[in-house]
């Protein structure tokens, strides 16, 4: 399922070109597709695994859009910048 995913995403950013000085764009321009995907399908499914580690049930509480109104939009969540793919 990560590989579809992963694939569908190179397809798309090839067709509408990659965020410049993104990870995407300097993998397609030396690898092949189907070597890039299956690199982006291992990063995602990194991802996944240490999400999963590292999640317990307050975590994700204070994720949700209801925890964060009651403080202030300043949950757990609201301090996570990522800068995916």
């Amino acid at each position: 399922l990560l590989l579809i995913g992963a694939m569908a995403r190179v397809r798309w950013v090839i067709r509408k070109g990659p965020p410049e000085g993104s990870w995407l764009e300097r993998m397609l321009a030396k690898k092949p597709r189907m070597v890039v995907a299956i690199a982006l399908a291992n990063k995602m499914a990194r991802a996944v695994c240490t999400l999963s580690r590292h999640a317990d049930a307050e975590t994700l509480r204070s994720r949700t859009p209801a925890h964060a109104a009651i403080n202030g939009g300043q949950g757990a969540g609201a301090k996570i910048h990522r800068k995916w793919f």
